[in-house]
């Protein structure tokens, strides 16, 4: 079955450009122009991946990244017209997976999406391979639920975000670098920098309710990097 993508743009010609390109790829695309039209899109086509602009009629693609990745693993890649590397982080902080500024040229945004939907095939088979239920002190993740419990309530993670938990913990007191972990987790193609692994970081110890905790699981290791501590 051909992957699925959704793109989701408010100029008609990026859709059209993109759509063409990535069709003669192999992938099956279907478009939106609007946040509005793509929720309501995701809902009924459930898409392997997203391509989204954040400047979009009707609801933003910043909401919509809010809302995908509280609901469902899509992996998103989102698209952006700005160059400040605020805009970029606050989409990763969103859960998108990669961004790309434009203009771009589509020889590299084809690349991108090869890249992402391998990177999603290689971590499903890094879950499948790990143990199915590792228990960590008050932390368990069940690899084949994909689902994190801590001291008995579920955690709501992101695709990455649960792909960071379930490899760290496989690895436990293992200290790992940025450029480390964006290989192992990301992918070694990956195309962006290390301040996505620190915001992801920062996510999930904020779901962990580390802020709040005097027990840290996931532990900086400073000048080196990140560990999950025995707990």
């Amino acid at each position: 079955m051909r992957p699925k993508i959704l793109v989701v743009d408010d100029e008609v010609a990026i859709c059209d450009l993109l759509k063409i390109n990535l069709e003669l790829e192999g992938y099956e695309v279907i478009t939106a122009y609007d946040g509005e039209t793509a929720l309501k899109s995701i809902e009924s086509n459930n898409p392997d991946l997203l391509i989204l602009d954040i400047m979009l009629p009707k609801v933003n693609g910043y909401d919509i990244c809010r809302k995908v990745t509280n609901e469902r693993p899509v992996p998103i890649i989102m698209l952006t017209a700005k160059t400040d590397l605020i805009d970029k982080v606050l989409g990763l902080e969103l859960g998108a997976d990669d961004y790309i500024t434009k203009p771009f040229h589509t020889r590299e945004l084809t690349a991108r999406v090869k890249a992402l939907l391998r990177r999603v095939s290689k971590e499903n088979s890094i879950c499948e391979n790990a143990n199915k239920h590792i228990v960590n002190g008050p932390l368990e993740v069940f690899t084949e639920l994909r689902r994190v419990t801590l001291a008995g309530h579920e955690i709501e993670l992101s695709v990455r975000e649960f792909e960071l938990v379930c490899f760290l913990i496989n690895h436990l007191e293992q200290v790992f670098t940025r450029d480390m972990l964006l290989e192992k987790v990301w992918g070694y193609d990956y195309s962006g920098d290390t301040r996505t692994v620190d915001v992801h970081i920062q996510r999930v110890r904020k779901k962990l309710n580390e802020d709040n905790s005097q027990v840290k699981i996931i532990q900086t290791v400073f000048g080196v990097g990140y560990k999950m501590a025995r707990q």
